[in-house]
């Protein structure tokens, strides 16, 4: 496909001004480094390229080996060192899988020029948080790695001369008889790494607080996850983990690519924080000072977030076996207690066993309705109330200011429930909080917004074994109006979705790249600040699907795949949340996944 460049990018090296970043290549060509001892595991991993597309490593464990480049802007090791690389690329790309590594955190639009000059089109890397070329040990711009995508480990290091033997020895089943090899080239500096292991990083003051902020609402007693890190005991003991989850981009879950946008509920761990636990647990995860800020966690006594609700929910209890795959649930649950019309302003899904319940999508059916449900694509007023669903570690939806939907007498709540087991029987008595306007206020603003859906008969069927099989769906902004949110949905073979903007006088703007979609994490990301756009503006999302047997959650790589329902089918959604810049309500058609 097209490569886009966009208007935002950012990340230099955590703890390097500008003026810094160009003394992290430590001057002229050094004379040959000796190559640092390639014995240690790197581990796992998982980055971004310079266009924003997500790579994980262990995905590519069905190549022979993944070959790097180190690269970086200026170097005079890597422009000699590409035709080399590039070479081998053109001559091994049907059994090796070769990236270009940046370990400078340099911004995309500075690699993409670098690299175009340079007339290659290899994807690079880009490591904004050096931890990866930390852990491969890093030395030198110029330096080529040979990593073995299924043990996790470097095979080779050195230059890229001593490449072409290398890989002749792995497609021949051998091992690799030089590996490591001396490198003439400037040499990388590492200002958080020597910053952090100069001193002992505090778990009390430093490491706590980002565990507390980024882990513990789904880490602890009776939270969703699997086991709580409550205390330094816990987050020591699970420090391995947290580690690979880190350096795979793993968790917090629904991560999205912080360069694009500015999101509320972005879920992405910030480089210098990123630094702050491995340096911490690279020095044994110690703990400082007789307090245990985890231990001190305090979580609210009051399940409801805005006070008692002016009106409760309560869904049919749930029985959960202990063991097996549950398909999804519908269900349909009466407003009852509602006598008449009324304005909602805030909505909270109180999950009644949250070690089972995944997620659920909601949808109401007004009075008189056939009871048709909504759950994903079908039109609804602008008027019309928005009741929230469940997604693990999402807050409780309170509208904007001045902005409420009508939620009429006589209406319903329809809901499909997914549901994991967790090795116990168990029975889930959720609930929804709604609080409503006083009966005399009428909000003047509406949310409304539409869905960049593909249906049939416009779906095309997803390729066997194809492993990015894309599709793309627009819609057009018919007034001008503030953007909100944005939410996609696929199903197991989702891989991507990027929404963009055209506007009237032809420019164009990435609003969120969703690079790793994960369909056990459907997340509704909210802008930090609505953003405006003029009339006609058209927002195309543009998504991608793996239907290769690489994707690990794929059910079947061999079919060929139609849209549907079922998980083993597939969908194309990406809704767009949108408030009008003219108050007066419209009644205008929305579709959006609630």
């Amino acid at each position: 496909m097209k490569k886009r460049q966009f208007r935002r990018a950012f990340s230099l090296v955590p703890l390097l001004s500008t003026a810094a970043l160009a003394a992290a290549l430590a001057g002229p060509l050094s004379a040959q480094t000796p190559a640092a001892d390639i014995s240690a595991r790197v581990g796992d991993f998982s980055l971004l390229d310079q266009h924003g597309y997500f790579h994980h490593m262990s995905w590519y464990d069905n190549r022979k080996a993944i070959v790097l480049l180190v690269q970086a802007n200026g170097s005079t090791a890597f422009r000699q060192a590409l035709p080399t690389f590039s070479a081998l690329q053109a001559a091994h790309k049907d059994d090796f899988q070769f990236f270009m590594l940046n370990p400078l955190g340099e911004s995309r639009a500075s690699v993409i020029d670098a690299v175009a000059e340079a007339g290659d089109t290899i994807p690079v890397l880009i490591d904004d948080a050096q931890l990866i070329a930390e852990a491969m040990n890093v030395q030198t711009a110029g330096e080529a790695l040979i990593y073995d995508p299924r043990s996790f480990r470097l095979v080779y290091r050195g230059p890229v001369s001593g490449l072409e033997k290398a890989l002749s020895e792995i497609d021949a089943g051998q091992t690799v008889s030089n590996p490591v090899m001396a490198v003439t080239g400037e040499a990388i500096q590492y200002a958080a790494r020597d910053h952090n292991m100069a001193r002992t990083v505090s778990y009390s003051k430093e490491v706590a607080p980002i565990l507390a902020q980024n882990c513990a609402s789904c880490h602890r007693d009776g939270g969703i996850a699997p086991f709580a890190l409550d205390s330094h005991s816990m987050a020591q003991g699970w420090s391995p983990m947290i580690r690979e989850v880190l350096m795979t981009k793993r968790m917090p879950p629904g991560q999205i690519d912080p360069h694009v946008g500015d999101f509320v509920n972005s879920y992405t761990v910030s480089p210098e924080d990123q630094q702050t636990i491995l340096h911490w647990i690279a020095q044994g995860a110690q703990r400082d000072g007789d307090a245990d800020p985890l231990a001190e966690l305090v979580w609210p006594a009051t399940e409801w977030a805005f006070g008692e609700p002016d009106l409760i929910l309560e869904l049919p209890p749930q029985v959960i076996p202990a063991t097996g795959v549950l398909d999804y649930r519908n269900v349909v649950v009466p407003f009852d207690g509602l006598t008449e019309d009324r304005w909602v302003r805030a909505s909270q899904y109180i999950a009644g066993d949250r070690t089972v319940l995944h997620h659920t999508l909601n949808s109401i059916l007004p009075p008189g309705s056939n009871g048709e449900r909504r759950f994903l694509g079908g039109g609804s007023s602008a008027d019309e109330a928005n009741i929230t669903a469940y997604i693990p570690g999402a807050e409780p939806s309170h509208e904007p200011e001045n902005t409420g939907g009508l939620l009429k007498a006589g209406s319903a709540l329809a809901l499909q429930l997914h549901y994991t087991t967790n090795g116990r029987e168990t029975v889930d008595n959720s609930k929804i909080g709604i609080w409503f306007y006083p009966k005399d206020q009428v909000p003047e603003k509406r949310m409304s917004g539409q869905c960049a859906c593909i249906f049939t008969p416009e779906w095309t069927h997803i390729p066997p074994n194809d492993p990015d099989f894309e599709q793309s769906q627009s819609i057009t902004v018919p007034r001008d109006a503030y953007l909100h949110a944005f939410l996609p949905h696929m199903h197991f073979r989702g891989k991507r979705m990027r929404f963009e903007a055209t506007y009237p006088d032809g420019s164009s703007e990435e609003l969120i790249n969703i690079a790793n979609y994960n369909y056990n994490w459907q997340l509704r990301y909210q802008l930090r600040e609505p953003k405006l756009v003029p009339a006609g503006t058209v927002i195309t999302a543009v998504g991608a699907f793996d239907n290769s047997s690489q994707n690990k959650m794929n059910p079947d790589p061999n079919r060929l795949v139609p849209w549907g329902l079922q998980s083993w089918d597939e969908m194309f959604f990406g809704s767009v949340s949108w408030q009008y810049v003219d108050p007066e309500p419209a009644a205008v058609e929305t579709a959006s996944v609630q």
